[in-house]
């Protein structure tokens, strides 16, 4: 069985390393040769060597650092009032059909329209760029919560009743065990997307975050500069993704061994 599942997922390994490694040599030689400009497209090796430059001796790690923290702050927001919300939204029928058409509407603002009002109610800083970020992670959050309590087992709820389970108590045994699932995939799409709104935030109402160095850099007409922000922003993202997407699996292993006992 191990080596059954390893075969399956060597090519979900090497598919996209392999499609990367040409992609960057196709890069490569059409840099190298002249084809594309290295002033507007930067060389692979180029990048690299800039990147490294900034890690170690420039100001990347610090900007990364306060990106960071905006996003997961952000983030802890966003869980904070999504998943309640959708829980309700899901279980009332009343918080439902009052709150659902202004949560949707909500959706067709943009983030870049938010950030002045933010800053106007809050000021600048941290603080209103997690709002940001917060507001940008709530949705996904919120959709995959009620998602998630919407498809519980109606009979696996009932037999909690049965065996004389409160309503705290099958929140806390059944319903909760079993929407964590869906409710972990809508943190991690959102605090990929704490990511985007952080940068946003950062370009609108200042900060010391990457975006403010993606703005400098630009400014600057820095390419090699701006990459190697664009690569961490990437990396960052991916990072936190994957990050919860390990703590998604070891919550359903962990579920999957409870249902066993």
């Amino acid at each position: 069985m191990g080596r059954k599942r390893r075969a399956m997922r060597w090519p979900q390994v090497a598919a996209p390393v392999l499609f990367a490694a040409v992609i960057v040599l196709v890069w490569q030689l059409a840099v190298g040769t002249g084809a594309v400009s290295s002033a507007f497209l930067p060389a692979p090796s180029d990048l690299i060597r800039r990147f490294w430059l900034e890690l170690t001796q420039g100001p990347l790690l610090d900007h990364t650092i306060t990106t960071l923290a905006a996003a997961i702050y952000g983030t802890v927001l966003a869980t904070l009032v999504a998943v309640p919300l959708g829980y309700l939204i899901a279980k009332v029928r009343w918080v439902d059909l009052a709150m659902t058409p202004y949560v949707t509407a909500s959706q067709a603002i943009p983030a870049v329209a938010v950030a002045p009002l933010l800053a106007l109610w809050i000021g600048y800083g941290l603080t209103p760029i997690a709002f940001l970020c917060a507001v940008v992670a709530f949705f996904p959050m919120l959709i995959t919560t009620v998602l998630g309590v919407q498809s519980l087992p109606q009979d696996v709820l009932e037999a909690a009743k049965l065996d004389g389970a409160n309503a705290w108590q099958s929140l806390r045994w059944v319903e909760a065990p079993l929407a964590m699932p869906s409710v972990l995939a809508g943190i991690r799409a959102g605090v990929a997307l704490s990511v985007t709104g952080a940068v946003v935030g950062e370009f609108t109402m200042g900060g010391q975050g990457l975006g403010m160095l993606l703005t400098l850099y630009r400014d600057a007409n820095d390419t090699e500069g701006m990459f190697a922000t664009l690569f961490t922003l990437a990396f960052l993202a991916v990072g936190m993704f994957t990050l919860l997407r390990v703590l998604q699996s070891v919550v359903a292993r962990a579920i999957t061994k409870e249902k066993k006992r």
